[in-house]
């Protein structure tokens, strides 16, 4: 019989909570009927509904080095040095960017770790991922990092058809490996792989009491990255677990007594939820949501860093010093430096997401732009908001887009009567009465008024 308590959180009496023990069953659970491989998987709901249990701190964690190295070409030791800086000047003085993860294995990767280290930055704090063995967990303890993430696979996908275990043998050998890193003294962040397609109270579950039962023992933390692998979360109101985000998180943090600075949520990209599941585990209960640059990461990608800073400010009202135009930077570097350019609709740093193309829209940017743009770029991102130029464009259009593109102060700034914006107006003019149909590209403006330019020997 349980005893009925005070809920010291909400000062109302409840049930004492169910002690949950391992389900260790004889054939895997797949949760067919909700992952029916030859059809598209389903939603399903009971409408069982948890509380918002937003944590007093939130913050980002970062894996561009690590997840995000996985599925591009590798970054040299400097890139990685460089892209590591921004980070740190991205997360602004108070660190909302916390931690950013390194792969050891090769030297490069060291030697990369070594020349961050020697920057000497509070934020983001260099952790690793390594294979769970104990040569791998005394190299971390010889670099002098405080903390390490080992690959836990939580799902039966995983144990049973990857591992070749049952559950218990799946957790014995966990516990057992966890136990030798904390031996070592380093803590432990424990990527629960799959968990979007695990038994949450039939194995997630127990296996965290037991986590929590050795922090208890070592008095060392141990961390829960809840890692929605294939990108099968939803953030749907009554949904069911294990696709339900707030389900796990209310689970980890109500029945398995995480504390919330100790759980991370690890969102993938698949069905385009990355963003809105990763919002999500912050509003009930997990202070971590970890990202990479630009969403860059296996299969579709991770929960792009930037959107998660964005999503920080809206849901506290404050970016809390974040510096916001770092992201064009990034993106800059990305392009300029490793030959890698955004898609140009990516929010916030693609090279044209605050671009307006139809006319009806232009002509009210151009009268305010408060109309059409979703906040001050200019001010948050040093991307001044910019009308594509069509035939509907006129000269207000044209000289518009000339003083945005080239960023020109106000008091080089070319106005409709400037000779320059008539004469690219009529090589404009041209085009449509020729039978364009379409906007005019920023490569071809840049190149006609470089001639304009020329010919009127003007200098912008």
């Amino acid at each position: 019989m349980r005893k009925v308590v005070m809920n010291k959180h909400n000062n109302l009496l409840q049930l004492e909570e169910h002690f949950y023990q391992l389900a260790d069953v004889e054939e895997p659970n797949t949760f067919r009927n909700l992952f029916p491989y030859e059809e598209i998987p389903k939603i399903a709901f009971n409408d069982r509904i948890v509380p918002h249990n937003m944590p007093d701190e939130i913050w980002i964690t970062d894996t561009t080095f690590r997840d995000g190295q996985q599925s591009r070409a590798p970054y040299t030791t400097d890139q990685i040095v460089k892209i590591y800086d921004y980070l740190h000047k991205l997360g602004g003085p108070k660190g909302i960017i916390r931690q950013s993860e390194f792969f050891l294995y090769s030297k490069k990767d060291r030697d990369a770790v070594y020349k961050c280290m020697e920057m000497g930055y509070k934020f983001p704090e260099i952790t690793s991922w390594i294979r769970a063995s104990k040569k791998d967990f005394e190299l971390v303890k010889e670099i002098g990092l405080r903390e390490t993430g080992i690959l836990v696979s939580c799902s039966d996908y995983h144990i049973f058809y990857k591992m070749k275990m049952t559950r218990r043998e799946a957790l014995n050998h966990y516990l057992s490996v966890i136990r030798e890193c904390l031996e070592t003294g380093v803590s432990p962040r424990c990527h629960l792989e799959d968990i979007t397609r695990s038994d949450i109270y039939g194995f997630v579950i127990p296996f965290c009491l037991e986590l929590m039962k050795l922090m208890d023992e070592y008095k060392i933390p141990i961390k829960i990255r809840a890692c929605d692998t294939m990108g099968y979360g939803v953030n749907y109101p009554g949904a069911v677990i294990p696709r339900s985000v707030q389900g796990i998180i209310y689970g980890l943090t109500t029945h398995a007594g995480v504390p919330s600075e100790l759980i991370e949520w690890h969102g993938h990209n698949d069905f385009y939820k990355a963003v809105s599941n990763s919002t999500t585990a912050w509003l009930y209960g997990a202070s971590g949501i970890n990202c990479s640059l630009f969403g860059i990461g296996e299969r579709t990608g991770n929960t792009p860093l930037e959107a998660m800073v964005f999503e920080y400010a809206q849901l506290r009202g404050t970016l809390d010093g974040m510096d916001t135009t770092v992201i064009t930077e990034l993106a800059e570097y990305y392009e300029k430096e490793l030959d890698y350019t955004l898609p140009s609709r990516t929010p916030f740093a693609g090279k044209n997401f605050n671009v307006t193309r139809a006319g009806i829209h232009a002509d009210g940017l151009l009268k305010n732009e408060e109309i059409y743009n979703i906040f001050d770029t200019e001010k948050f991102l040093k991307r001044p908001a910019l009308v594509s130029v069509s035939n509907t464009s006129g000269l207000a259009g044209i000289a518009h887009w000339i003083n945005s593109y080239y960023r020109l102060e106000k008091n080089r700034q070319v106005d409709k009567n400037s000779k320059l914006v008539h004469l690219v107006k009529d090589w404009v003019d041209q085009q449509y009465d020729d039978g364009r149909v379409t906007v005019l590209t920023d490569d071809e403006l840049v190149s006609e008024i470089t001639r304009c330019c020329q010919k009127l020997n003007y200098v912008l």
